[in-house]
């Protein structure tokens, strides 16, 4: 048996430490904030419940898993999940409304197809198929295996770009907007594949044409709602760690990492307080900060793609709206496009205010998260920059002044502004400065520059798990990395993977 220190208690660091914990290791967390679950938070008042974090769960394969291998109780028996249908309507600037089913291509394609019409819909299926090779290709290197240093095959875009004459030669899209711009042929497709890339923190200019895996894993695995909130699934994980005889001590900021005789061999606490380990794991974004030394070769060094430093890395800009009367027949999820992605992904990514931003808006139909019947809570986000010295986020006047205009967009999914607002009891901003920034998940291409630093490091010992770390950010990606950890520690070097 083993002592284990995890550094952080996010979604992935507990995903490993339930594995490690049934494997037989003794497992401590240490956490700087008096509650676990990282960005998987919510806000509670008035009897209205928000979630602050991610609001839908994609891949739940991905958690099913991890409870089938840490306990006899399925996921479904500690959390309510329910497939959103629509799983997502989406509103266009041209004034365009469709509304796409759950898991379903033919029915997506068709009600693509009969929203906006010219073939609309064979082209976004078309784009699907190709997404699934892209899927077929690089799902186990990508997604499954621990990074390797030989790593030629993520190194490659796996999407099979159709190949194109242009200017009097032969070309093929490489990047998100390329994809929208020369194989679907339509602002509106284009628009509803950057809003993926955007909503994970991507900006589609420059990401490869391989992020068509993001509404690939969407479309086709569904999307789910956790009744309650995604907090209530943080709240599962952290019980199942707990049940399986984890440590958790809150309130605990690490300083360092103990190295001795070369190894990772414990961590020490701001209030000087060492804590002795064989292992240690670490879930937070400044690793390398708690070392002297770099941990990973230079070519692995940033956790943030080269096409994407971290300086511009950006966040989200969230309102939580609470209001009086009863929620309407509406979908769980709107998305407001934007009329100009282009625009909107050059302020995000250059560190300004995006004048006319992609708005999302979650409506759940959730007795859990509203006083009663005569209530609803609604909560409206998009990308932004983040909190950077052009655009100070902690400005009262800019922060209330960007979510008027958020309220103001989510008010055309909503039956208009001025009803949205004369409903309105109260409402509560999160920006950056309160939620952080996003962390993108890994993509195959632009020789490995999307990629994130591998699970082990440069010092025996200690392993990353979590959003900065491969497979990168997103629900289901953190989960996988708990997984590829828990895999490295039990049955080391020769681990090949998750089954």
């Amino acid at each position: 048996m083993a002592r284990i220190a995890v550094i952080g208690s996010g979604m992935g660091a507990m995903a490993a430490a339930a594995r490690l914990a049934v494997a037989g290791h003794r497992v401590t967390v240490f956490e700087r904030s008096e509650t676990y679950g990282g960005v998987v938070g919510s806000v509670r008042r008035d009897g209205f419940v928000f979630d602050t974090g991610p609001g839908l769960l994609h891949l739940p394969a991905v958690w099913r898993d991890l409870f089938v291998k840490t306990g006899k109780e399925p996921l479904e028996q500690c959390v309510d999940l329910v497939q959103t249908d629509p799983a997502s309507r989406h509103l266009f600037a041209d004034g365009s409304d469709v509304s796409l089913p759950n898991a379903s291509r033919a029915g997506i394609v068709s009600a693509l197809e009969g929203a906006l019409g010219s073939g609309a819909g064979e082209r976004w299926g078309a784009f699907l198929g190709r997404a699934r090779e892209a899927w077929d290709r690089s799902r186990r290197p990508l997604l499954e295996e621990p990074l390797r240093s030989d790593r030629q095959s993520l190194e490659r875009d796996p999407y099979p770009a159709v190949r194109r004459r242009r200017l009097l030669r032969s070309r093929q899209a490489g990047t998100v907007a390329e994809v929208g711009a020369w194989e679907l042929d339509d602002p509106r497709l284009a628009a509803l594949f950057d809003a993926y890339a955007l909503s994970y923190g991507l900006d589609p200019r420059s990401a490869p044409a391989g992020a068509a895996l993001l509404p690939y894993m969407e479309q086709t695995f569904g999307s789910w709602y956790v009744t309650g909130g995604l907090r209530e699934l943080a709240r599962a994980v952290y019980e199942r760690c707990v049940a399986r005889r984890v440590e958790f001590v809150f309130g605990a900021e690490v300083a360092s990492i103990v190295e001795q005789d070369g190894r990772a061999a414990g961590v020490a606490l701001v209030d000087g307080t060492v804590a002795e380990a064989d292992w240690v794991v670490a879930g937070v974004g400044n690793a390398r900060d708690l070392l002297d030394r770099p941990l990973q070769q230079d070519d692995e060094m940033s956790a943030q793609p080269v096409n994407q430093p971290a300086a511009v890395q950006p966040g989200r800009f969230t309102v939580l709206l609470a209001l009086r009367g009863a929620r309407s027949s509406t979908a769980h999820r709107t998305v407001v496009h934007s009329p100009d992605t282009e625009a909107e992904a050059a302020a995000v990514f250059s560190g300004r205010a995006a004048e006319h931003p992609t708005v999302t808006v979650l409506r759940p139909d959730d007795p859990l998260t509203r006083p009663d019947a005569e209530h609803e809570a609604i909560t409206v986000s998009a990308t932004v920059a983040r909190q950077g010295e052009r655009l100070d986020w902690s400005d009262k006047a800019l922060r209330e002044r960007y979510a008027e205009l958020l309220i103001d967009t989510a008010g055309r999914a909503t039956g208009g502004a001025r009803e949205l607002r004369e409903r309105l009891l109260w409402h509560e901003v999160l920006t950056p400065v309160e939620t952080g920034v996003l962390t993108a998940p890994a993509l195959a291409g632009a020789q490995g520059r999307w990629l994130h630093p591998g699970n082990s490091t440069l010092l025996p010992g200690l392993l990353l798990v979590g959003g900065h770390a491969h497979p990168g950010g997103g629900l289901a990606h953190v989960g996988m990395s708990g997984a590829l950890v828990a895999g490295l520690i039990v049955e080391g070097a020769d681990f090949r993977g998750s089954q």
